[in-house]
Order: C-alpha cells, then sequence, then structure tokens
C-alpha cells in the first residue's frame, strides 16, 4: 500500500498516511445502436466514457446513474455490471479503481457537468484520444459483443 509522510500541524512530528484506491465508477452507454462518449473538459482532456467518482453512502449502481444523467442527461435502463479495472497507472491523476457498467440509454443526449459534450460513436469509428484505459476497456467490450454475436446498429 502506498505510504506518505506527513508532517503533523498539531504537533510538528512526522506521521505516515496511507492512501487507498478511490472507488470509480465508468458507464457503456448504448444510445441510438451506438456508444455515448464524452469530450471532457477538464484534464485529461480527450474522449472517455461517462463515469466519476462514487460519492460516500452511494452504491456504484446509484453512482453510475447519476453520472450519467450529469454527464449526458440520459436515463439508464438495463444496466448491467460489465467488469472492473484496476490498473494503478489508469488514470494520470491518482489510482482508483473503476467499475464498468454497460446500460441503454434514453432521453435526448446532451453534454453537461465535466463533459463538454457528449457523442455517439460505432465502436469500429471511435474518436481519438481516448482518456484513461477506455481503448482497452472498449476493445474489452467489443470482444465481448462479438464472443456473443450481438451485433451493434449501424
Amino acid at each position: 500500500m502506498p505510504e506518505n509522510k506527513l508532517v503533523c500541524p498539531h504537533c510538528g512530528k512526522t506521521v505516515t498516511t496511507y492512501r487507498n484506491p478511490f472507488p470509480t465508477v465508468d458507464i457503456i452507454i448504448r444510445h441510438e445502436g451506438k456508444i455515448v462518449l464524452i469530450e471532457r473538459k477538464n484534464e485529461p482532456k480527450g474522449w472517455a466514457l461517462p463515469g466519476g467518482f462514487v460519492d460516500y453512502g452511494e452504491s456504484l449502481e446509484q453512482a453510475a446513474i447519476r453520472e450519467a444523467a450529469e454527464e449526458t442527461g440520459l436515463e439508464l435502463n438495463d444496466l448491467r455490471q460489465f467488469g472492473a479495472y484496476s490498473d494503478p497507472d489508469r488514470d494520470p491523476r491518482q489510482h482508483n479503481i473503476s467499475f464498468v457498467f454497460t446500460a441503454e440509454g434514453r432521453g435526448e443526449l446532451c453534454g453537461g457537468d465535466d463533459a463538454a459534450r457528449a457523442v455517439v460513436f460505432s465502436l469500429d469509428e471511435l474518436p481519438s484520444p481516448l482518456c484513461f484505459d477506455h481503448e482497452k476497456v472498449l476493445t474489452d467490450y467489443r470482444n465481448c459483443l462479438f464472443s456473443t454475436g450481438i451485433k451493434e446498429k449501424r
């Protein structure tokens, strides 16, 4: 577990603190037969799956529903956990573990919160650059679809 040495502001002694990874969610939202990606307003810049940090007292599922609404304006149907991604280098800002969900989105697509805009893309024509480890996540998703014989709408 990573440790940090800090000086206590009260007594002036050096103390050791430990940091655990933060839980996050990412959502592969199918909308209009394609995948929703957001163009990030903040660093790291680029395209990403909608998602974010899990708030204290919030379930992973609640966080996915909230983040989808905040960043895309969409309501989610058929929310299912797809996988977990925990590479310590997946996010350049800090170590986090992302629980990835899939869902159908309904409503009018619009960017909000951390998203400059939200756009649908075919899995075969993804924009660049993709942030975090989302290229790996979407490759895994594409391979899962391929192995099950599910076809994306064109």
